[in-house]
């Protein structure tokens, strides 16, 4: 079997990164990983060398190459089967797909305010109208998907699946920017970062030395 290359940036600020990465460490996939330190004057080439994007995350599956978070994931679950990748049920996999979806098209307004980082003191920062619209979206999303088909388990569809990882990102911060959240909103970030892999990932982060400052809004 062709062994599984993910080359993705800096986990402290990588939200795009962090999601096939969890999905692929929860799944209990084997993988090699490259970390690209974000701007610096190495970086562009260096991203180059993997996907014509210019862009990470980049899974590279023998001499298959696939870039952008949803599409890798999207990958695996045709690759890989045998794992849990997205909900059984039809109706539950439509709705998670269409999450994943949304994340990955939209809530421009929350990523701009709140980058992730990791390594931020936990403190919340101003949010505009359009910020807080983002963030009672995503808890309606998070609350129905939770209601209608989570109740076998603490993730959004029972199971921890690719809409979970999609959402990672956001639930970090939400942490990180203490914005305020509803009991089950809280409840199931918890859920989310009390994963083993969110652990490791965020604890590698934490190790990092790189700074970004586009991401540091302080």
């Amino acid at each position: 079997m062709s062994k599984l290359h993910l080359v993705i940036a800096n986990k402290n600020y990588s939200s795009w990164s962090m999601r096939p990465w969890l999905a692929m460490s929860v799944a209990g996939l084997p993988f090699n990983e490259t970390v690209i330190p974000l701007d610096t004057p190495e970086t562009k080439a260096t991203i180059a060398q993997h996907s014509k994007a210019g862009r990470v995350p980049v899974l590279h599956h023998g001499k298959i190459t696939i870039w952008e978070s949803l599409a890798i994931l999207e990958y695996l679950a045709e690759a890989f089967p045998n794992k849990h990748w997205w909900p059984k049920l039809m109706a539950a996999q439509a709705m998670a797909r269409s999450v994943a979806s949304e994340m990955h098209a939209g809530f421009s307004a929350l990523r701009n305010a709140c980058p992730m980082n990791l390594r931020r003191a936990k403190k919340p920062v101003p949010m505009s109208q359009a910020v807080l619209a983002d963030v009672a979206r995503i808890e309606g999303l998070w609350r129905d998907c939770r209601t209608r088909f989570g109740k076998g388990g603490k993730f959004l569809f029972g199971r921890f699946c690719n809409a979970d990882a999609m959402y990672a990102p956001v639930v970090s911060r939400f942490d990180t920017y203490a914005i305020p959240a509803r009991p089950d909103t809280r409840a199931y970030m918890d859920s989310v970062m009390a994963t083993p892999a969110f652990k490791a990932w965020k604890e590698a982060a934490l190790q990092e030395t790189w700074i970004v400052p586009s991401d540091e809004v302080d």
